[in-house]
């Protein structure tokens, strides 16, 4: 007689994330060396749009997108255009925005990216100290160009001057770290480490005396954080008394891409797209719930990157991730996604050109005759959603040359 399959209970969901089994429920996920084959073309998943897609949204924000939307503030006398640009600036100090999720997204999408391209480049026959390698070199351009982009031009007579932390070297930081966990260790093994960072960070901050302010304050002149960036982080401190992309920081950051990683797993899986969507959908509750209990007495802050802001941020880039994949992928209602995924495809492209490149000031030259009749405040608007377009047509272009920034 043969087996029925049996439903999954929804607190089965957790394990299930740790680490997704087969269609038939009874095969543990282990080793992508272990589990690929090279030249089997069973084993090459379709590449998922809705990733790039999410990675577009996420970039929109920062290509101009939020600029747009937050210069509309008291212009069009609606509530929820108010609403929506005051969601588009960051808090001073505790507290939580929509535009705190951003670069939490960011990490969190690059080790969704890991298990499939870590997993290709087995099946072509590289070896782990191939990947290793090439996860090295790419943490070290990253962290080159995060340096270009925070420092140039260069005060090379200051070095006093320069800023050390960047968003790209945190990116490729955490994705090298997140390699050399994924290629070595299982899915349980991974999040119960990024369990511990969450609590010994916790703890360290809540235990450790700064000098001066004693244990426990998480105050932006007391807390830790500032402490150790103030002693042991060279150069220029972004925020004064603390880089909030300086030294500690570093590890809770690292677990969104572990996690990430782990969400990638679950979409390469065999599973069916409901069971899919099931885990992704009651995982990433569970850790919005987690991070709101942990905000009653662990802030959440993005400055700090508290626990509780890990927590809210790797739920919330779940549901995101979810919903995108159902509606992309599982609906294949595409045509929408169009826009976001010529952004997502080059990110780092427009990271930088955004740095580098004056789109404001462009936008104003090319569209300023057709909007100066319009009142001072409005003129702003248009500008800021022409330099947006102009960086969406420059990526377009790229695009449509099949060129794409990859490191």
């Amino acid at each position: 007689m043969k087996n029925q399959p049996t439903a999954v209970p929804w607190f089965a969901s957790v394990k299930q994330l740790v680490y997704p089994e087969t269609a038939a429920g009874a095969a543990r996920v282990k080793s992508p060396a272990k589990t690929l084959h090279p030249g089997n073309p069973e084993n090459k998943p379709a590449r998922l749009l809705s990733i790039d897609a999410l990675r577009g949204f996420d970039m929109l924000l920062i290509a101009g997108g939020g600029t747009f939307l937050v210069l509309m503030k008291n212009l069009t006398g609606l509530a929820w255009v108010d609403w929506i640009a005051d969601q588009l600036t960051h808090p001073a100090w505790h507290g939580f925005t929509f535009y705190d999720f951003i670069f939490p997204l960011f990490l969190f999408l690059a080790g969704v990216s890991l298990p499939f391209s870590l997993n290709r480049g087995l099946e072509m026959g590289l070896s782990k100290s191939d990947l290793y390698r090439k996860a090295f070199w790419r943490m070290v351009i990253l962290i080159a160009l995060g340096m270009l982009d925070k420092n140039a031009p260069f005060p090379i007579f200051e070095p006093s001057q320069i800023r050390l932390g960047s968003v790209l070297g945190r990116i490729g930081l955490a994705g090298f770290v997140t390699t050399l966990l994924y290629l070595n260790f299982s899915g349980r093994k991974r999040l119960s480490l990024v369990g511990i960072i969450l609590v010994l960070y916790y703890a360290a901050l809540f235990l450790f005396p700064v000098p001066g302010y004693g244990a426990g304050n998480l105050t932006m002149e007391g807390n830790l954080v500032g402490w150790i960036d103030r002693t042991f982080l060279p150069g220029r401190l972004l925020q004064k008394t603390y880089d909030e992309l300086g030294l500690l920081t570093q590890f809770p950051a690292i677990c969104l891409t572990i996690l990430g990683a782990m969400a990638g797993d679950i979409l390469r899986s065999s599973w069916s797209e409901k069971r899919k969507l099931r885990n992704l959908f009651l995982a990433g509750a569970a850790a919005i719930s987690l991070g709101l209990l942990w905000d009653l007495h662990f802030p959440i802050n993005k400055h700090l990157w508290s626990s509780s802001f890990i927590c809210l941020t790797a739920g919330m880039a779940l549901i995101f991730l979810a919903g995108f994949y159902f509606v992309i992928d599982v609906l294949q209602f595409r045509k929408w996604a169009f826009f976001f995924m010529v952004i997502g495809m080059n990110s780092i492209t427009v990271y930088l050109a955004y740095r580098f490149i004056d789109f404001s000031h462009t936008s104003q030259l090319l569209f300023g005759g057709l909007y100066a009749p319009a009142p001072e405040p409005w003129q702003e608007v248009f500008q800021a959603f022409g330099a947006m377009l102009l960086v969406w047509f420059f990526l377009y272009f790229l695009y449509r040359q099949k060129i794409f920034l990859k490191v």
